[in-house]
């Protein structure tokens, strides 16, 4: 066995057994706090799932502005919920939370 060799499986026995996952490249988050999405405008690829939580201490909604009807629409997100959506095709995609019209949000996908 060539010094090299004997070099590289002593380092792979160093290597731990268990690696951790690195994050999936088609999610993105969106958290929604103090009466707001705080990333009012999210770029993302084609093929990924955008997943709003809710911080605030109050309902909030997550609704397409293409309507009506609107294309999704969240239920009423309590605090700690979550609400997700694929986003498959290029576009731009404008939203806002029912609740509370002044909050609004954009995904654009390329």
């Amino acid at each position: 066995m060539s010094r090299m060799t004997r070099a590289v499986l002593a380092g792979a026995c160093l290597l731990p057994h268990h690696l951790p996952a690195a994050p999936a490249l088609s999610d993105a988050v969106v958290t929604i706090d103090n009466f707001a999405f705080t990333t009012p405008v999210t770029i993302v690829t084609a093929g990924t799932t955008i997943t709003w939580t809710n911080r605030d201490d109050i309902p909030h909604t997550v609704t397409a502005d293409d309507g009506p009807p609107p294309t999704y629409r969240s239920h009423p997100l309590d605090t700690g919920d979550q609400f997700s959506m694929l986003f498959a095709k290029p576009g731009t995609y404008r939203y806002f939370c029912s609740l509370h019209p002044k909050m609004r949000g954009t995904v654009i996908v390329r």
